[in-house]
């Protein structure tokens, strides 16, 4: 192929990407310049093409700019926050990688990739802010006043769930970390509340950020905050340490925060001190840290998601919250607290739900949890037409997966048995029950748990978890 085909083949490449791609040459003029870092910056290609970088961006210096300083060091920068102003005076925040170009042993210029997080740093800040008027002493109100559940409102007749209940009580009058590992939809924040109403933080801020719900870079400057600098082109804005402080920072989906970000969290446990980004001075917060995860920690940790120190701090005092399946007790419970609540919304009388449906409920599966049911029963409530919720109103998706348990050849139904009521404890049965199910799963798939987990419809992660604990019980 002839060099030129070569090289107007690599344009082409260059500009599909979907992230701004800048390069400039060893004199810092630029050399590419994409269609996607010419929307960000407010350009056109044409006005940053064979012209000096700082000419167009007039902003930035030698120090602050990205490109040069990689020109200058010969290094590479990963994953730095930039802000800047362009030659039309549009302000630009992105997320850059900047990497020197060699040819052979000598520095010929330096490529940055470049992702836009204009929108979502302005919606990180004002989520900042928002914490920052509700935790605001000044107020008439508790500062806790968003907090919504207390230990009152954890329903159940499981002795497993009142034991855990009876824990996080105790919990509560202390301020060590906190550990919930609890699939989706259990209500970890519930028992998370919980413990910061019933603490004598109570009156102090709660402050809750889901860790997956952020990318790294701003996940770090919303927790610890920032100090303005020319280098990052940041504010001064105090993170969501200094607005718990005194109170309680709930961090769910903690194995979804970086490695490195684990390490600073850890630092933060340990001493009670952060530091903002781009800042020098340490400042001392008083917080109580209580973590969530969806996927047992053991496994997270083996897995490499969870530092194994991060672990050993934090996991202080843990809670494993069980999912519907194995408190089928408290199906009916929930079902008429769901239909009290959603009749008082839709000013609708409806009494309960048919036998039908009730004989559905304790058979079905629940993957989604409490969550999943109070879902089901909304749906309900949006199609009955009469005072009773019957097969017919609930969801397509729950009848349909209840549809997929197909008999055996025989033309029975697998795993059933003739258990009568008060025999013996439902819980006992529900766990014996589970265990053939996995068994079953296991002998089908010739002991690939892969497979098996497929099969049972439930990450493979659960699974392994549940045969270690299968097997910690045998012992």
């Amino acid at each position: 192929m002839p060099m030129s085909d070569t090289v107007e083949m690599l344009q082409a490449i260059l500009g599909a990407i979907d992230e701004g791609i800048h390069v400039v040459d060893a004199g810092g003029i630029t050399i590419f310049y994409n269609h996607v870092a010419a929307r960000m910056d407010g350009l056109a290609p044409d006005e940053v093409l064979g012209k000096p970088l700082l000419d167009v961006f007039p902003s930035l210096d030698r120090h602050s700019s990205t490109l040069l300083r990689v020109i200058e060091s010969g290094e590479p920068i990963y994953n730095q926050p930039q802000a800047y102003t362009n030659w039309k005076g549009v302000r630009v925040e992105t997320i850059n990688t900047t990497l020197p170009v060699r040819v052979g042993k000598r520095l010929v210029g330096a490529v940055e990739v470049s992702k836009d997080i204009g929108k979502l740093k302005e919606l990180s800040e004002r989520l900042v802010d928002l914490q920052a008027q509700i935790s605001k002493p000044k107020r008439s109100k508790r500062a806790s006043d968003a907090v919504s559940f207390h230990f009152d409102d954890i329903l159940t007749r499981s002795e497993r769930v009142l034991a855990l209940k009876e824990r996080a009580r105790r919990a509560a009058r202390t301020t060590s970390p906190v550990l919930i590992y609890g699939e989706t939809g259990t209500g970890k924040e519930l028992f998370v509340q919980s413990i910061h109403q019933a603490s004598t933080r109570g009156d102090k801020p709660f402050i809750a950020q889901n860790c997956a719900a952020l990318p790294a870079s701003l996940l770090e400057s919303l927790l610890f905050g920032t100090t303005k600098g020319s280098f990052t082109g940041a504010d001064d804005r105090p993170g969501l340490f200094e607005l718990a402080d005194g109170g309680t920072l709930f961090l769910d989906e903690l194995n979804s925060m970086p490695l490195d970000l684990q390490a600073k969290l850890l630092r933060v446990l340990q001493d009670g001190q952060i530091r903002r980004i781009g800042g020098r001075q340490t400042t001392r917060v008083d917080v109580r840290v209580i973590a969530a995860v969806n996927e047992p920690p053991q496994i997270l940790v083996e897995r490499g998601l969870m530092r194994h120190d991060l672990y050993y701090r934090i996991n202080v005092v843990s809670f494993e919250l069980p999912p519907l399946r194995d408190r089928r007790e408290d199906v009916s419970l929930l079902v008429d607290h769901f239909i009290a609540i959603f009749n008082r919304r839709f000013g609708m009388q409806v009494r309960g739900i048919s036998s039908e449906v009730e004989q559905l409920f304790a058979t079905y599966d629940w993957p989604g949890n409490v969550r999943e049911l109070e879902h089901v029963v909304e749906a309900a409530m949006n199609m009955v037409d009469t005072d009773i919720i019957e097969r017919e109103h609930l969801p397509q998706h729950l009848l349909e997966r209840c549809a997929g348990a197909t008999p055996d050849p025989d033309g029975t139904m697998p795993l059933q048995h003739n258990w009568s009521a008060g025999e013996r404890p439902l819980p006992d049965l529900v766990r014996e029950l589970e265990e053939q199910l996995i068994a079953d799963a296991l002998d089908k798939t010739q002991g690939n748990v892969l497979k098996a987990a497929r099969l049972l419809g439930i990450p493979r992660q659960t699974l392994q978890y549940k045969l270690t604990q299968l097997q910690k019980n045998r012992h």
